[in-house]
């Protein structure tokens, strides 16, 4: 059912054919008083290494807890994303798969990473054992996370996290080399750098085209930049950053900073903790030249192909250069990484009397300007009411506009200081542990335990914002607490939306600064208005629809046309393992790869993306679909 399916509860509503998983149960918590973690974690190791060895997959299943236990792997032993849950299926998916394991360790690199005993699954029910692993496998290497707990007196598996990292005679030179930067000599025809670069950019023969210079466009860049794969990006933007600079005056991202640095560079430590839109396109714009990324900008598509048999790509593009000229370039890539948002058409109704709108304005988010600071006074309706909803409203009312906020559904709303002193703390924050290391913690849980996880941390949250939310319903403001009272991280990854992190706008609502239209849909537009349900109406010289986007599959088939869109599975959500729906991988339709998120998303998956991209190139998959999931 889809997300606009009025039968579903807003708080409920996937993406179409979303799985809303279900809640992990838990093993029970060891009552050791004494455990000697390092002496522990060794030895399960040391049996799974001999079960490796002698490829006994019995010996190695039997390592985990029966039924509660979790193998989440990331390419690691195959070219797929896998939750695999219970010894029994862990055996049937190692029987199944080629696996490419080779040994475990566990990661002495940092005291941080070291074994230790007690609490592993972040609210403290469950004391056990948590250490960092590394790994080899026969075309790479990895890092990971091993939890313990008890079961009948024995140390058992409770969950595993493998992600592939490097492909062996393709490792990154940030980790391993530095190339020369210059030709020494008495070369007469020697270009220096940037005589290179603009060449580079210029007669550049892609491998991979990029569609989009926004944050999914400009990491997954840089990890193929990394891993020596001729990539180039192109945006219909005049400068890199404009999908940011673009938007409404008031942006500023609602994630910290440590939840959002970027791969290789990550932002400076003066930085502010609230990154706003300006000054993260001017990042943007400087993480191209820094990391010397290809990019043509004010560059459009004019058409696509794919050749079945030559498996490449025939792409026309118009491009408009710096002097003013214009030229047609085709390309013939063998990927194409759809970048464009991890949304895709935007969601704008056709209401009954938009033409005969007679106000100044009439528009959806994405083209909004900003409030008009000459019109102090005047009426604006924002439909819509999530985090752009809210901006929005709260812009306006900033500027002096009489402003009225619809809210046809509920909203799950969770304030910036829940999520920063609560929801982050301790892994994104100024305190927290290298970047590198957060993600691993992070993307280490499965999906099923997260979401037990965020159920206990938004009862905390909304503890914490009670005073915020008894006040909004007094208000007439509709809430809800995500799905299965999962709260906003499981809310977006399960739809993508329907959340406002309060940055101040709550307390606009609760004031009366901010009206409310509760619980109607929209009857029709007046020539100075807006007619309800119910028969109300509102006055508005502007009317801003904030209604989010659609599937990103829906771009798909605009930029690609019917043929390759028909082929692509369903984008974004949950599939049965808890594992995100083709994105990041194949995506049911040779060389089309999808590509978005926000920041922190893009940072982790980029790597990802970007291995299977390499790994193709290098003849490591020997079948292109080969590297999508089959559940």
């Amino acid at each position: 059912m889809g997300v606009g399916d009025p039968s579903i509860p807003s708080s409920e509503r996937p993406e179409p054919g979303s799985v809303n998983i279900p809640f992990a149960k838990l093993p029970a918590t060891s009552t050791n008083e004494l455990v000697d973690a390092h002496k522990v974690i060794q030895e399960i190791i040391a049996r799974f290494n001999d079960g490796l060895s002698k490829h006994d997959h019995s010996a190695i299943a039997d390592l985990f807890l029966k039924e509660k236990s979790y193998w989440r792997d990331h390419l690691a032993l195959t070219w797929s994303l896998r939750t695999v849950k219970g010894s029994a299926n862990i055996k049937q998916y190692l029987d199944s798969s080629k696996v490419r394991l080779a040994v475990l360790a566990v990661d002495k690199s940092t005291e941080y990473r070291a074994p230790q005993f007690g609490p592993i699954d972040a609210w403290g029910d469950v004391n056990g054992i948590r250490s960092f692993v590394t790994f080899e496998t026969s075309i790479g290497r990895g890092e990971g996370v091993m939890t313990l707990a008890e079961e009948n007196g024995q140390w058992k598996v409770f969950t595993l996290y493998t992600l592939l990292k490097e492909l062996k005679g393709h490792e990154e030179p940030v980790n391993h080399r530095r190339t020369r930067g210059v030709k020494h000599g008495g070369d007469p025809d020697r270009k220096n750098w940037r005589e290179l670069r603009d060449a580079e950019k210029e007669e550049i023969d892609p491998k991979v085209l990029i569609l989009g210079a926004g944050q999914g466009g400009l990491t997954v860049a840089a990890r193929l930049k990394m891993l020596n794969v001729p990539a180039i990006m192109v945006d219909q933007n005049e400068r890199v950053g404009d999908n940011w600079r673009k938007r409404y005056r008031q942006l500023v991202l609602h994630d910290p900073v440590w939840y959002d640095h970027l791969p290789y560079v990550p932002f400076p430590s003066h930085w502010p903790v609230f990154t706003p839109k300006d000054k993260l396109a001017e990042f943007f714009e400087a993480y191209v030249n820094l990391l010397e990324l290809n990019v043509w900008t004010s560059t459009s598509l004019k058409s696509t192909s794919w050749d079945e048999n030559k498996k490449v790509w025939t792409v026309t593009v118009e491009r408009r250069k710096s002097d003013g000229t214009s030229e047609t370039r085709t390309l013939h890539p063998k990927h194409i990484v759809q970048a464009t948002g991890h949304s895709g058409e935007k969601n704008f109704p056709k209401i009954k009397g938009m033409d005969d709108f007679k106000g100044d304005r009439l528009c959806h988010s994405s083209e909004h300007p900003g409030a008009n600071p000459e019109s102090k006074g005047k009426k604006a309706v924002v439909v819509g009411c999530c985090n752009s909803g809210h901006d929005i409203a709260q812009d306006f009312f900033e500027k002096g506009y009489n402003v009225t906020l619809v809210q046809r559904s509920t909203t799950c709303v969770v304030s910036s200081e829940s999520i920063c002193d609560i929801g982050n703390k301790g892994l994104f924050d100024q305190d927290g542990p290298p970047v590198d290391d957060a993600d691993l913690t992070q993307w280490g849980v499965p999906s099923e335990l997260l979401k037990l996880q965020q159920l206990k941390l938004t009862k905390v949250q909304a503890e914490h914002d009670k005073k915020i939310h008894d006040g909004l319903r007094a208000a007439g403001f509709g809430l809800d607490s995500g799905p299965m009272d999962a709260g906003l991280f499981i809310k977006y990854f399960q739809r993508g939306g329907g959340y406002y992190i309060d940055v101040g706008a709550s307390q606009l609502i609760i004031d009366g600064k901010i009206k409310i239209k509760q619980g109607q849909e929209i009857a029709q537009i007046l020539p100075n208005g807006i007619e309800f349900a119910d028969g109300d109406k509102l006055e508005a010289d502007e009317i801003v629809f904030a209604t989010g986007y659609q599937n990103m599959r829906t771009q798909a088939r605009k930029i690609f046309g019917d043929e390759v869109a028909d082929r692509v599975s369903d984008v974004w959500g949950f599939n049965v393992e808890g594992e995100f729906r083709t994105m990041w991988q194949k995506s049911g339709h040779p060389g089309l790869w999808f590509m978005g998120g926000n920041l922190a998303i893009s940072r982790y998956y980029s790597r990802i993306l970007a291995l299977q991209i390499k790994a193709i190139e290098e003849g490591l998959i020997q079948d292109v679909e080969d590297a999508k999931a089959k559940l």
